[in-house]
């Protein structure tokens, strides 16, 4: 399997931080709520791609587990960092409903952020749902390096789109997709990704698993490198409680159980066995410790 990192994933310059801050706004994004927070330290130490782990439900909640939301955006000056919620269950509820001048107990920032491709490459971001809030400030970097960014934004309805306004404001060329055809073109982003892949140099994406499956095997088909940041449950994340483990094949040619939240949550979309996760694949290293064969 061909490796196509163009730099070695990078890690985290400095340590991540643990505080309790104060939500300075809370705004409706179609299906979704974009929360500000006061947390100067975690916005100078942010990258794209990075996210941030959630204390939800407040001191006397039994929701013990935290809630890992990939970072939409910084504002190191105001000392602001940005996400976008999605409410499905009572912790990422209790976190939307959250509204200005309340407190909530953050960890950040956490994970591998994207690797940059040289400057002035053609680059596609492609955003699933919420996941493209996380592209927004990969897109303003990208741009600031001298790259072509090309831009898609896709989901199931007209509400459930994210950031499309930011992306719009600083691709080159946003295309947008709905299942439904309810907003942009009708059908899902694999529309647009097979018209723009050959332009680009390489490629980034954030969503459900499917699309980032898709869009890798587009990249690697037309010879793009591509990058993936999974939308992997973790339950701790700090690399402790091993719940977000994926099959990934490393540089050696042999595949592990890669931790999301610390070797993640960014992957070489090559990399990333998309068939087996949520499997014990035969060949992954230590299966043999556990009585697992060969088919």
């Amino acid at each position: 399997m061909t490796s196509y990192l163009t730099e070695p994933a990078p890690k985290a310059d400095q340590p991540p931080v643990q505080r309790e801050v104060e939500v300075v706004s809370a705004a409706p994004a179609g299906a979704y709520v974009q929360l500000a927070l006061a947390a100067p330290e975690v916005a100078e130490r942010a990258q794209p791609g990075q996210f941030v782990a959630f204390a939800v439900g407040g001191p006397m909640t039994a929701n013990l587990l935290r809630r890992s939301i990939a970072i939409a955006g910084t504002d190191p000056g105001a000392g602001t960092v940005t996400v976008v919620v999605a409410p499905h269950g009572p912790g990422s509820t209790w976190l939307a409903e959250r509204r200005p001048g309340d407190t909530v107990d953050v960890v950040g920032p956490l994970g591998r952020p994207f690797p940059l491709p040289a400057p002035g490459t053609t680059a596609l971001l492609v955003g699933g749902g919420y996941g493209a809030a996380a592209l927004v400030g990969l897109a303003g970097l990208l741009r600031s390096r001298g790259s072509r960014v090309l831009a898609v934004s896709g989901a199931a309805d007209a509400a459930r789109l994210c950031s499309v306004d930011d992306l719009g404001a600083l691709a080159d060329r946003l295309e947008v997709t709905t299942d439904d055809g309810s907003a942009g073109r009708a059908g899902r982003v694999t529309v647009a990704v097979d018209e723009l892949i050959g332009e680009s140099g390489v490629a980034y994406a954030c969503g459900p698993m499917p699309m980032l499956r898709a869009v890798a095997d587009a990249a690697t088909a037309a010879g793009v490198p591509s990058y993936v940041a999974v939308e992997e449950s973790m339950a701790c994340g700090i690399g402790v409680c091993m719940t977000c483990v994926l099959p990934v094949v490393g540089a050696d040619g042999l595949t592990r159980f890669s931790r999301s939240c610390t070797e993640g949550p960014v992957f070489g979309g090559d990399r990333v066995r998309f068939a087996d996760v949520g499997a014990l694949p035969w060949d992954v290293v230590g299966a043999d410790a556990m009585g697992v064969v060969a088919p």
